[in-house]
């Protein structure tokens, strides 16, 4: 079993985005769980967390703070590539760090039209992290 750090785009100042980001990485997390992986997704933690326990999603909390610590004890780092991946301040950080562990990296789309849609044909951390 692989345990997968889930990286996602959040922060946005349209409410709407924000839960539709949030979405993406609950029904991605439950994709990998269902392939029999040990999945953290810090959207899908922080997201009802933040919802529930007073903390203003768009305040600059310190939730790096809080996530980085666990992405070093998982195995590999998994990038959910929806619209705002590739601005996303928290995802680039989140690269930078699985980069100096040495942690496995891959990229994943929510489906195949996503992929296509994007446009995306070869991605590395290099050059999401040059975006």
């Amino acid at each position: 079993m692989t345990k997968i750090y889930l990286a996602s785009p959040y922060s946005h100042h349209d409410p709407a985005i924000r839960e539709k980001r949030f979405v993406s990485a609950c029904k991605a997390a439950a994709r990998l769980m269902r392939e029999g992986h040990i999945v953290f997704s810090p959207i899908a933690h922080s997201h009802p967390v933040a919802l529930h326990g007073g903390i203003d999603p768009t305040h600059n909390f310190d939730w790096l703070g809080q996530d980085l610590p666990v992405l070093a004890k998982f195995d590999e780092v998994h990038v959910l590539c929806i619209p705002g991946a590739s601005e996303s301040k928290g995802v680039k950080a989140e690269l930078q760090e699985a980069k100096r562990l040495d942690k496995r990296i891959e990229f994943m789309f929510p489906s195949e039209r996503i992929k296509r849609l994007l446009k995306i044909k070869t991605l590395t951390v290099d050059s999401l992290l040059k975006r």
